[in-house]
């Protein structure tokens, strides 16, 4: 019974075709007919043996496929993915499909934009850059550019010695750029020991002097007197024909080659010293925890050890650290004294982090003059400014200027400030260097961190918290105008003023305010006066000049049919500086042309009312 109910198993799944075995070549050739016989002929003498298969116990386990092999089931078979894989099923025709669209329409407009190119010679179709557009995606194709007719004429090299705020040089650098001529400047008042080169080969230190190759050419006069005879060109060729010998000026370099003597301050031992010996902890002063200091009391002590000398002399010794701002006290109520007074230096004061003149220590060396380095720090940001900013200082090209010598050269000078005494400069060496601080500043704030941009936010921590220490103590942009410039008024918006009562920043600030330091300001906008650097001996009839030439270009506009004066908000910004409106108008009368200044006293003289309206601000950067 178990063998014919196996055999007619079989039989009947080989009738009823199974899903499991449908197959065209075994339909054909295992078809059977509806009695149950095969249509094949079998022979007399073949023997038939029937196959009895046998099923397992149901309760047994069930062997596993061989690899490759799956075991079919009624259900429906799931491949299982590597757990790598998405589970997610993706249409991979379809991407196929996506990828094969954009690749032709790619290649079909990269054949026709070559197609035009080779057949129309005279189309209007720019040689340079080609631009190739599809739906989300720009192709951008520069061809590489021809030389320079200038380059094949000159093969030789331009070199002319220069110095900061010279008439003279400016002409000769301007005729270079409007000719598109390459030319290497070499300013000797941003490297003092190229002046010695200069006196050696062209036999004085007076600028501009002009090289082609090494061959000495001449200053302006040389320079007008071939251009004006119409010689100069010829002359070019002639010296320019060869390429640039080893005799040649050479270009500025990076490194140090202002080889000044440098001597460490006499207090220097000491202090390596106190920073080796001095415990230095966090305390708990007047309820709150003051880090990185130490008492005067445990200074005089090891001063006393390390030095063999008695306790005053202990103490003036401290009193001289703290004069020449190695350390200062935790809340900056004394200089020095001996007792249970805490103190720190000044690389951990908690303001070191922000500075952006402070390189890990501090500055050993003996702090040179301030006037020294007011009058560098001038010569320096002028170079700049010639060679990085438009003729009338409005635009600057920021990525030139930070890659440039002059302006590594200016960071390494910014080093001198951490314990320079700015107290010995006059009022007026003073007013100069504050403002061309500033302005080096903004200019080193947006090349370090970015322009702010027009946020509000943005705008308050990009002047409050971008920091330089300056004998000692932290100025930002806002502490120098507000605090120093406007002897500690409230900046614009602000309840606060910038220096408390006892802070001694406030021996700087100036006792009156100038109203015309608002046009010697530059804070990186378009909007804002251009910017400029001064001299001490020139700096008021500079910020003058500065204050008419901005009102006369855009500062003001009077429209006299509707009794209407147009000015810039820098006047609404610092109104306290400048008085009431009626007295700003009158006040501005004095740096105006004749036509605006005819306009505004005829409005002011007739005793009707005129109306103040403040101009847009434009604060996007000024590059």
């Amino acid at each position: 019974m178990l063998q014919l109910y196996n055999i007619k198993s079989i039989n009947e799944n080989v009738t009823n075709g199974d899903d499991h075995g449908d197959d065209s070549s075994l339909d054909d050739s295992n078809s059977t007919n509806s009695d149950g016989s095969s249509d094949d002929t079998v022979n007399s003498g073949d023997v038939i043996e029937d196959t009895v298969v046998t099923p397992p116990h149901p309760q047994l386990p069930r062997p596993e496929a061989p690899p490759g092999v799956f075991e079919h089931t009624e259900e429906t078979v799931v491949m299982k993915r590597s757990f790598s894989a998405p589970e997610n099923t993706v249409q991979i025709p379809a991407i196929g499909k996506f990828f094969r669209e954009k690749s032709n329409s790619l290649s079909a407009a990269i054949t026709k934009r070559l197609s035009f190119s080779k057949e129309g010679e005279n189309d209007d179709v720019s040689k340079n850059v080609t631009e190739i557009n599809l739906s989300g995606l720009k192709v951008t194709v520069k061809l590489k550019n021809e030389p320079d007719e200038h380059e094949q004429i000159y093969k030789g090299k331009i070199t002319f010695f220069s110095r900061s705020n010279c008439r003279d040089s400016t002409a000769v650098r301007s005729y270079f750029r409007d000719l598109n001529l390459k030319y290497t400047e070499i300013n000797i008042d941003v490297y003092p020991t190229r002046e010695q080169e200069l006196i050696q080969r062209s036999g004085s230190n007076s600028v501009p002097q002009i090289f082609f190759n090494e061959k000495l050419f001449g200053g302006l006069v040389a320079l007008n007197s071939l251009r004006n005879c119409g010689l100069l060109e010829e002359r070019m060729k002639e010296l320019l024909s060869k390429k640039c010998g080893d005799d040649a000026p050479v270009g500025p370099v990076y490194g140090f080659d202002d080889y000044e003597e440098e001597v460490s301050d006499e207090m220097v031992d000491v202090v390596r010293v106190l920073r080796q010996r001095l415990p230095i902890q966090d305390r708990i002063m007047k309820m709150k925890i003051v880090k990185n200091c130490f008492s005067a009391a445990e200074m005089v002590e090891v001063l006393i050890h390390q030095f063999d000398c008695g306790r005053k002399k202990a103490v003036e010794m401290g009193k001289q650290l703290a004069r020449r701002h190695f350390i200062h006290h935790v809340f900056g109520e004394n200089e020095f004294e001996d007792g249970n007074h805490f103190y720190r230096f000044l690389e951990h004061e908690p303001f070191i982090p922000r500075c952006y003149n402070f390189r890990g220590s501090t500055n050993d060396l003996e702090p040179k003059s301030a006037k020294t380095v007011s009058i560098r720090l001038a010569k320096i940001m002028s170079a700049i400014l010639e060679s990085y900013a438009s003729e009338d200082g409005c635009h600057l090209d920021y990525l030139g200027i930070s890659k440039s010598e002059e302006f590594r050269r200016y960071v390494n000078l910014m080093l001198e400030l951490q314990r320079v005494d700015i107290s010995t400069l006059s009022d007026s060496e003073r007013l100069a260097f504050f403002l061309n601080l500033h302005n080096a500043m903004v200019i080193h704030a947006i090349i370090s961190i970015g322009h702010p941009g027009d946020a509000v936010i943005d705008r308050r921590s990009f002047n409050s918290d971008f920091l330089y220490v300056i004998g000692g103590f932290p100025y930002s942009l806002t502490t120098i105008i507000n605090g120093v410039l406007r002897n500690n008024r409230r900046a614009p918006y602000s309840f606060t003023k910038p220096f408390g009562s006892g802070d001694k920043r406030l021996e700087l600030a100036f006792p009156k305010v100038n109203p015309l330091i608002h046009f010697g300001i530059c804070n990186g906008s378009k909007s804002s006066p251009p910017v400029r650097f001064f001299t001490p001996h020139g700096v008021e009839s500079e910020l003058r000049f500065a204050a008419r030439e901005f009102l006369q270009r855009d500062g003001i506009q009077v429209d006299l049919a509707k009794r209407t004066v147009h000015l810039t908000r820098i006047f609404k910004w610092f109104s306290v500086d400048f008085g009431q409106e009626k007295e700003i108008l009158k006040w501005i009368i004095g740096y105006l042309d004749a036509t605006k200044a005819g306009l505004l006293s005829h409005l002011s003289s007739d005793r009707g009312a005129v109306h103040i309206v403040y101009q847009d601000y434009d604060w996007s950067i000024n590059c």
